[in-house]
């Protein structure tokens, strides 16, 4: 007698393949059985035995990632790293730029006190945002999840009530309308870059004005009042030649230029996956309306 026979794991393994090929052995079909063997974990590999009337593992993998709304996932994560990234730079360079103003554009406290309150509440409006989106795109999901057709053939027979539908509408409205703020949002963001741009190319332009035909470096000023973000009265207001460049070389407007371009790409971001949830949940809609109906098929 070989080493085979008298193994009982091998023995164990011979006797489910017999009683697979035969029914179970009375006459019943033998069921899905996959898992390790208790005399195979000495062998270091499992048992995975399919029935011929039940779905088989791979089949079942299949399903399961069938039953996951790939649309809702994608927006989810665009939407939760558009959020944050508008958020996290937003915050840090709405400081810095408060900085840049109070130690260049503006001396005078009482000329920038109420930019400075509308920023500070615009801070705390960020905090805000970001936790409602968290939570918002959360709930997004798990509706994306619970209307899929795989999952409600896991669960069993599908039933909508008025409740649900009204909920599932209620998203609808609701992602459309912050799909549309979120537009200005973006346009909004575009402003700042817009202003720090122009900064920027005027200090590139005294760095070389031979190059770009202009002559009197010191006639070459920027005036940030005409921005509307500090008042006329506010001293000095204007920078001129070699101190504007001198701002252009600082951390602070480095690190503000650079933060405001990446928060407006993450509000960007933030409008696509708005614009994804938009056709999600008009989709996950319809799905609910057509499953309410007395007449409508099994499956979908």
């Amino acid at each position: 007698m070989g080493d085979d026979d008298s193994n009982p794991s091998v023995r164990a393994v011979e006797r489910v393949s017999i009683e697979h090929e035969r029914g179970g052995g009375d006459g019943r079909p033998t069921l899905l059985m996959c898992g390790a063997h208790e005399g195979q974990r000495h062998l270091g590999h499992n048992s995975c035995i399919f029935s011929p009337l039940g779905p088989g593992c791979f089949e079942c993998c299949i399903k399961c990632l069938g039953g996951v709304p790939y649309a809702s996932l994608v927006a989810t994560i665009l939407c939760f790293s558009g959020v944050a990234l508008f958020c996290g730079c937003g915050h840090v360079a709405l400081a810095g730029t408060v900085a840049i103003l109070e130690q260049h554009f503006s001396t005078n406290t009482s000329d920038h006190a109420l930019l400075s309150e509308v920023i500070q509440l615009m801070q705390y409006v960020i905090y805000g945002i970001a936790s409602f989106f968290f939570l918002y795109g959360i709930i997004l999901l798990a509706e994306g999840f619970y209307t899929t057709s795989a999952v409600k053939e896991l669960h069993g027979e599908f039933k909508t009530t008025a409740c649900g539908r009204c909920i599932s509408g209620m998203f609808v409205f609701l992602t459309y309308v912050l799909g549309v703020a979120w537009l200005g949002v973006f346009g909004f963001s575009a402003v700042p870059v817009f202003m720090y741009y122009n900064i920027w190319s005027t200090c590139e332009v005294i760095k070389s004005p031979q190059a770009n035909g202009t002559a009197g470096v010191e006639q070459i000023c920027v005036d940030i009042r005409q921005y509307g973000i500090i008042p006329w009265n506010a001293f000095p207001g204007k920078i001129c030649g070699s101190a504007l460049e001198n701002i252009c070389n600082t951390n602070e407007f480095y690190m503000s230029y650079h933060l405001f371009i990446v928060a407006c790409a993450g509000a960007g971001a933030t409008v696509i996956a708005l614009l994804i949830y938009m056709m999600a949940t008009t989709y996950n809609y319809a799905v609910l309306k057509f499953k309410s109906r007395e007449d409508c098929c099994t499956k979908f």
